[in-house]
């Protein structure tokens, strides 16, 4: 078999209360499993159990307490995401990682269609040409996910919390990447738009994506998933 583009072992994650003496609150114990190219794995499990803060640690934007996650770059190599260095984070996030998040973080004041052409030009922002190329892809994603074309110059931070979804959508899935993290990207979504990225996640599945994600609506999530996996199960060895 193929080696996974990604691999958690024993992963276990420990928050630290500082404003209660420093007791430790376990969240999760030894989540092991792997993602392979074109798997879409969809986390279930009540809310509080977990889910996001997994993704997180997938992402490294928390850093596990114990254990080991593998992530293969786009040129091969296996990255441990859980003592890469931050240059290595950086390209990782560059390269070989999509993340949308619930929130929308942007720069203040950048325009719609910047906003989503910047993982394009993230190594070609002075080429003209390919300012150019970035921008019109970024129009093409912004019309399919139904963002009106009198928004494009506008900073998203003025739109709706489902225009500011839609944004996050486009400005993370632009890029084809190897892994892709999705944390309940339908959530403030209607049934159209819903239907959009329903599309968007199994066509990165055809390109061979490996896609994990939380799915607040369990008919999206059955839609998609190739895969289930019940997080209760790493909550209840934590606890």
């Amino acid at each position: 078999m193929s080696t996974p583009l990604l691999q958690l072992q024993g992963v276990a994650k420990r928050f630290t209360l500082h404003h209660q003496s420093g007791a430790e609150l376990a969240v999760m114990s030894d989540a092991s499993f792997a993602v392979h190219a074109g798997e879409c794995v969809v986390l279930d499990g009540p809310s509080g159990m977990g889910k996001s803060t997994l993704l997180k640690m997938i992402y490294a934007n928390y850093r596990a307490s114990t254990g080991h996650i593998a992530v293969t770059n786009a040129h091969g190599h296996t990255i441990d995401m859980t003592s890469a260095t931050p240059r290595e984070l950086v390209r990782m996030r560059k390269e070989t990682i999509g993340y949308v998040s619930q929130f929308l973080r942007v720069i203040p004041r950048v325009a719609a269609i910047d906003v989503v052409a910047e993982s394009l030009l993230e190594d070609s922002a002075n080429d003209p040409q390919a300012v150019a190329a970035a921008r019109e892809e970024s129009g093409r994603w912004l019309t399919r996910l139904r963002i009106p074309e009198r928004l494009w110059h506008l900073p998203p931070a003025t739109f709706s919390g489902g225009e500011q979804q839609r944004i996050n959508i486009a400005r993370n899935m632009i890029k084809p990447r190897p892994l892709l993290l999705l944390d309940e990207p339908t959530a403030s979504l209607d049934a159209a738009n819903t239907d959009t990225v329903i599309t968007l996640i199994r066509e990165a599945i055809a390109r061979g994506a490996a896609v994990v994600g939380i799915f607040h609506d369990a008919e999206v999530g059955r839609t998609v998933a190739t895969r289930h996996i019940d997080v209760t199960k790493f909550r209840s060895l934590a606890a």
